[in-house]
């Protein structure tokens, strides 16, 4: 397995340290005025999600654990059971809901995803940026009102609550970022 030196990190580089994998969040290499020179480290392991910083030497030796992503389609879900379609084989891959994330409850059925996966064991599922989801429940805005920047609640297609402004109204497309959870306008259709 290739290895890498603290000294090559750089942000997103996966490596394996105590038999975890681990990703460079932030990376800092520091030369002081006297004494050796350092790598200041904060990466996150990408089973857990937890973070840490820590100071390596730059010559520190990892093996680079390499990590999978494939495309799959999110088919249906069955409890606790979150199914996705190999394009290319049509396996249905089982996955428990743990290993989804926030950004998932925006996802409808047949949308097209990446599934993480390091020897064979998916640790996360990547959801597109943007949705185009439909406006399924929101109350109807007040005549008149007409202060900027003001929202209301609503309830898209997924079941995912957002706030939208206040000329959204139900039945209508909209776009959302997956990774902030905010509404981006409507559809052009």
């Amino acid at each position: 397995m290739p290895t890498i030196s603290a000294g090559e990190f750089r942000n997103g580089v996966t490596f394996e340290m105590d038999g975890k994998v681990m990703t460079v969040v932030e990376f800092q290499h520091v030369k002081p005025g006297k004494g050796a020179a350092f790598v200041r480290t904060k990466y996150r392991n990408v089973m857990t999600g937890a973070i840490r910083e820590e100071s390596f030497n730059p010559t520190a030796k990892f093996e680079q654990a390499v990590v999978e992503r494939k495309d799959a389609e999110y088919s249906y879900n069955d409890g606790d059971l979150y199914y996705f379609m190999d394009p290319e084989t049509y396996d249905m891959i089982p996955l428990n809901g743990d290993v989804l994330g926030d950004s998932f409850k925006f996802v409808k059925e047949n949308t097209m995803c990446k599934l993480a996966s390091y020897k064979g064991s998916v640790f996360a599922v990547e959801v597109p940026n943007f949705m185009d989801l439909v406006v399924t429940e929101t109350e109807p805005g007040v005549k008149g009102d007409t202060a900027t920047n003001v929202t209301k609640p609503a309830t898209v297609e997924t079941g995912a609550q957002i706030k939208v402004p206040l000329f959204i109204s139900e039945g209508e497309k909209i776009t959302v970022d997956t990774r902030t959870g905010e509404y981006l306008g409507r559809c052009k259709e």
